[in-house]
């Protein structure tokens, strides 16, 4: 089990994150990254059980990247790009996610919740001057101070009963979470009956890594059940079970063995297997109304809570922290104002209500909540075994980055462009670019500072290498960088002759554009959001 330190440091801390999940360990380790200290307070031992949360997307890659936790995670995880559904026994859809020779990072990839809580937790401690977590301790008071520079926050440890003051408090302690209940808080939106129970169990297998789900199959007639190969020979199992069962019943062994046992010999999987953990779940489509109540933010599951179908709940939450570690660094050490961390909310709550609605479409389709429902299901699934151009409605709609549409930091593109992958308030693209010492992946460069791209017939001009002097660092993408065309193409610029300045924020989201290389209009655009050195 992880070390933590023999006593929490009684003079406070800058930002304090209340559990030490996936979210509060990756954002401890990005606010290090950003030269901000913050303690993670975590109720339990270590890192969790059972594989939970499991598929990782390619943004949530990028972020683990900027954490520096990818190494570790690309190395043990198991890529995929696509996937097959079933109804009874015949194939009715294969779909494919966008994926290209020499990408960065796979669409998603499989692993296992605690791998991504442990490579987290080993990236923060390579800055233990910085961050800390002290295990077995919890949250047990909060109490913000309006009139003082800071929250007191009351901890329950080992050891006894402690009180510390943070600037800052973020709460990460999922779906049950102590922060939300001591501010009184309520979660708002939709919970659905139909419930699923989620299985690892170990077995050899030579299938191909793809994400699989069957509608009424042969082997548990009326079920839905999706599976996903996760490392170390472990699947992952989730089954949709009866509106009359008993969930209690529902997930004792002598009741899900069999039904898991019926699934492998039906698929063909008859090496040996063994069970190492059961659960259950429902449908949730919850949410704060805001993520931001005075020195309080909430982020992942006690922020809000997204159907699994999609697989958006643990991507959204390090979203979550992806886009405050470094709003919160910049106001902390002075260089941008307080205003900037209600971006925070705006941002993510419209992301949340985005990832609600795809998944509450995705959880209809798979968990049907009345008779209606089922028939359409029904229909549709009987159409795609013959009809092609039904078979997209069966698609999971796997989790994708969200357009900050209407942000408050969204700058008005000026110029023209050939294209809108690039607009203000989308992800920024990927590229594939050439450099001095080899090639490297556009997304490399984003993690900590804003970036300005900067598209020119390789002269660079003095008023854009001064950007720098602001804190905006600058990287010239000359057409001999972008060989293969793919920055030029994908950041809407003609030919290799346009030229043109983008700005990136530190989060990997493009902030501004403007054709031709005059950076005054960049800068003053900046300087009017209150972004400083």
């Amino acid at each position: 089990m992880p070390q933590s330190p023999s006593s929490i440091a009684p003079d406070g801390v800058p930002v304090l994150i209340a559990g030490g999940g996936p979210v509060g360990l990756t954002l401890s380790a990005l606010l290090a990254r950003h030269g901000i200290a913050s303690l993670v307070i975590e109720a339990d031992e270590g890192y969790c059980t059972g594989s939970r949360a499991i598929c990782i997307s390619r943004r949530s890659q990028e972020i683990m990247g900027w954490a520096g936790a990818d190494g570790p995670l690309v190395n043990t995880g198991l890529p995929w790009t696509g996937g097959r559904s079933y109804w009874r026994d015949t194939e009715v859809l294969h779909f494919q996610m966008p994926s290209e020779l020499n990408q960065r990072f796979a669409p998603m990839v499989n692993i296992q919740q605690y791998y991504i809580e442990q490579f987290a937790h080993e990236a923060l401690q390579r800055a233990p001057e910085l961050a800390q977590v002290q295990w077995s301790s919890r949250v047990v008071g909060v109490r913000d101070k309006p009139d003082e520079e800071g929250v007191e926050v009351d901890i329950q440890t080992p050891t006894g009963r402690q009180t510390i003051r943070a600037g800052w408090v973020v709460a990460c302690d999922g779906g049950r979470s102590t922060v939300r209940e001591q501010l009184g808080l309520q979660l708002e939106g939709t919970q659905y009956e139909g419930r699923y129970v989620i299985v690892d169990v170990v077995q050899k297998t030579r299938r191909p890594i793809e994400r699989l789900a069957w509608f009424d199959p042969p082997s548990n007639p009326g079920s839905t059940i999706l599976m996903h190969r996760q490392p170390n020979d472990v699947w992952r199992i989730d089954y949709q079970i009866r509106d009359d069962e008993d969930p209690a019943e529902a997930v004792k062994p002598e009741n899900v063995l069999p039904r898991v046992r019926s699934h492998l010999a039906m698929i063909g999987e008859n090496e040996p297997w063994e069970p190492l953990w059961i659960s259950i779940y429902n449908a949730k489509c919850l949410t704060l109304p805001r993520y931001r109540y005075g020195r309080v933010f909430f982020a992942g599951d006690a922020a809000h809570l997204v159907p699994i179908f999609g697989v958006r709940g643990l991507n959204s939450g390090l979203d979550d922290a992806g886009n405050l570690a470094w709003k919160l660094a910049r106001v902390i050490e002075g260089s941008a104002p307080d205003e900037l961390l209600d971006s925070y909310s705006t941002e993510r709550v419209h992301a949340t209500r985005e990832n609600i609605a795809y998944g509450a479409k995705s959880t209809e389709f798979m968990a049907p909540p009345n008779f209606a429902f089922k028939l359409m299901r029904e229909a549709t699934l009987r159409l795609a075994v013959s009809d092609a151009k039904v078979r997209s409605l069966i698609n999971p709609r796997q989790s994708s980055p969200i357009a900050y549409v209407g942000s408050p930091l969204n700058v008005l593109q000026q110029g023209q462009w050939a294209n809108g992958l690039a607009e203000p308030g989308l992800p920024a693209p990927e590229a594939l670019l050439q450099g001095p010492h080899g090639n490297f992946h556009l997304t490399q460069r984003f993690g900590k500072d804003f970036i300005c791209l900067v598209f020119s017939d390789g002269a660079l001009p003095t008023a854009v290498k001064e950007l720098a002097t602001h804190g905006i660092a600058v990287l010239d993408i000359p057409p001999q960088a972008d060989s293969l065309g793919q920055a030029r193409q994908r950041y809407g610029l003609p030919d290799a002759q346009a030229a043109g300045l983008v700005l990136v924020r530190p989060d990997g989201y493009v902030m501004g554009r403007w054709r031709g290389l005059e950076p005054r209009a960049l800068l003053d655009a900046f300087n009017k959001k209150g972004f400083t050195e």
